[in-house]
């Protein structure tokens, strides 16, 4: 296979109109042979007797899969993380933190202390608090009020 395709290349060096560098010959001469491509579809696969997910057919006969996701928070749900987060956090003391705790005057925290709690807070609920708000989050009670204002939790 592989002597036909550079035999094929030989003999169009020959024609004057086309001129192949040798590095495109051993490109040619190495690729395999191209398997013809099928267009893309959105049947299912008449082989697969199951779906890969769980499903259902919906209302109009079309198979649908469902996917999971977390439960929604609540006001409780935010507070127990933020706690959590705030207890991992190596230089709080958790006999002393408290959800009223300041975080300066209270724990005894700087301002770098404070950026690191709230980038930990926003790796564990999933978005950016910008500076300026950032700056005003001062106590594990005004982090949760915050959470829970920007993602909708009211109760």
């Amino acid at each position: 296979m592989a002597a036909r395709v550079l035999q094929q290349c030989v003999r169009s060096l020959a024609r004057p109109s086309l001129r192949l560098s040798s590095a495109t010959l051993a490109v040619r001469a190495a690729a395999p042979a191209a398997a013809p491509r099928r267009p893309f579809s959105f049947a299912l696969d008449s082989r697969r007797t199951r779906p890969a997910a769980p499903s259902r057919i919906s209302s109009v006969g079309v198979l649908c899969r469902q996917y999971g996701d977390l439960p929604p928070l609540t006001l409780e749900n935010i507070k127990d993380r933020v706690m959590y987060v705030l207890k991992l956090y190596d230089k709080i003391n958790p006999e002393k933190l408290q959800t009223s705790s300041h975080f300066m005057k209270d724990l005894g925290l700087d301002s770098l202390d404070q950026v690191e709690i709230i980038m930990a807070m926003e790796d564990e609920f999933g978005f950016e608090i910008p500076d300026a708000e950032a700056e005003k989050l001062m106590s594990p009670e005004e982090v949760v009020q915050y959470i829970a204002n920007k993602k909708d939790v009211y109760e």
